[in-house]
Parts: structure tokens; sequence; C-alpha cells
């Protein structure tokens, strides 16, 4: 008998807590500001290339008091190999001058406040409440989204709906937790290109549709 998607969802869930009971912050931070100047630096790049670029960001600006003392272009000569420089480093400038004006120079911990920053989304926001200040939130990105569809979580055309689809199906204290469950596990089993579902400990067993793509 197949099973509903709540059950689904706790056999997989109890799959990635075997697989991954600790879950690092793959971004190198030290703190709620360091951390959405990562995040932001992220889209579109991989975690371990933003790994390498921020200690040298850092190391001349690691607050918005000492960000906001360099030129945007200096920002972004620092910045580019994580691509989109342009747009990144006059949104972690403009950013930063926000929360020197607007905080007093920190991070302010609600969806509202962050999502209202220059360059900042909802994923990205979702990342630095979870992150940062604890606050559960399910941070949904592509490859979340594309996971959620391969196991049959959520048909969501959008990462909004699978944020929605994702929510409803795993309890609440468990989210911060297992969006880096899924993202860990992504990389080491279920990968977008050259994944094999009968090898894979998830599509193996619930991931039907897997068997179908090409």
């Amino acid at each position: 008998m197949a099973l509903g998607k709540k059950q689904k969802a706790a056999a997989i869930a109890a799959i990635l807590e075997n697989l991954f009971p600790e879950t690092p912050i793959p971004l190198s931070h030290e703190d709620a500001y360091t951390l959405l100047i990562a995040v932001l630096l992220s889209a579109q790049c991989t975690d371990e290339r933003v790994n390498k670029i921020t200690p040298i960001l850092f190391a001349r600006a690691d607050n918005p008091f000492d960000m906001v003392k360099l030129e945007v272009d200096e920002i972004r000569e620092i910045i580019k190999p994580c691509g989109l420089s342009p747009r990144k480093s006059q949104a972690i400038f403009s950013l930063s001058q926000i929360l020197i004006e607007k905080y007093g120079g920190r991070v302010p911990d609600s969806f509202e406040a962050l999502e209202a920053l220059p360059g900042v989304g909802h994923k990205t926001a979702s990342v630095v409440m979870s992150q940062a200040f604890g606050v559960p939130a399910f941070p949904v990105d592509t490859h979340i989204h594309r996971l959620a569809w391969r196991w049959g979580l959520s048909s969501g055309k959008n990462v909004e709906q699978t944020e929605a689809d994702l929510k409803h199906l795993f309890p609440k204290d468990t989210w911060n937790k297992l969006h880096l469950q899924i993202i860990f596990f992504g990389r080491q089993y279920c990968p977008a290109r050259g994944h094999d579902p009968v090898k894979c400990p998830i599509c193996s067993k619930y991931g039907i549709k897997a068997l179908f793509e090409g």
C-alpha cells in the first residue's frame, strides 16, 4: 500500500537523520551580519567558492560600519569570483548603510525587516532567521525544490509553493535542521545530473518520479 505524503515525509526524515545527524552550516560566518553577507553572495554561486571569498572580504570589513568605508567598486573586485558582482556589491553596501541608519548596525530579526533590505529575498531572510536567530524557517532553494518534486513531496511550480508544502508535511521544530539535511543529501546522493535513482537511499524507496526522469 502506498504511503500517504505525511508518512512518506516521516520516513524520508528518518533516513536524513540517520545519514546526517549533524548539520554544520555550510557558509562560514561569525555572526548574523557575516552570515547575511555570505548568503547574499551564495546566489548562483557555490558555498565552497563563497567560503574562499568571504575571508578576504571580512578581513577588510566584517561589520556594516567598516563595509560602508569601502567603495562599491572595491567590494565588487573582491567578490567578483562569486558572480553577479555589480548587483551584489551595491546590495552589500546599501544594506550596510540601512543597518547603520535604522538598526544601529545590527541585523534585524524579523522576516519583514530582512526582506526589505537590498538584495535580500525570502530565501536569504529564511536562512538568516533560522541559522542566526533560531526562528523556525524552511529556506527552499532550487536544489530543495528539485528534490521535493523528485520525492513526490510537492508538485509546486515554484519555490514558494514547495516551501508551503514542506512546511505542511514536516513538524515545525525540525525545519531548521531538515533543510540543511536535504541540501547535504542532495549533494552526496541525489544530484541534478548523473543521478542513479536505484542507488539513491531515498529515490530507490520513495522517489517514484525519479525512476521516470530522463
